[in-house]
């Protein structure tokens, strides 16, 4: 028997969780929320390694 855990959760909690997703936000809505939470999380990044560039510039000047 295989377990499925994600940060504790099951795979019975994962598809209620999708399930409410889903009826909450609607199946079109679904693809536009992960394109939007996918330009987040790319932003995200490119600003943590623009941070890391300006730390290294700052070290190399003193």
């Amino acid at each position: 028997m295989m377990n499925l855990l994600l940060f504790g959760l099951g795979m019975q909690e994962i598809i209620v969780i999708a399930l409410i997703v889903l009826l909450l936000f609607g199946g079109k809505k679904i693809p536009e929320l992960m394109k939007g939470l996918g330009k987040g999380v790319k932003s995200f990044k490119d600003g943590m390694n623009e941070n890391s560039s300006n730390e290294e510039e700052v070290k190399s000047e003193q």
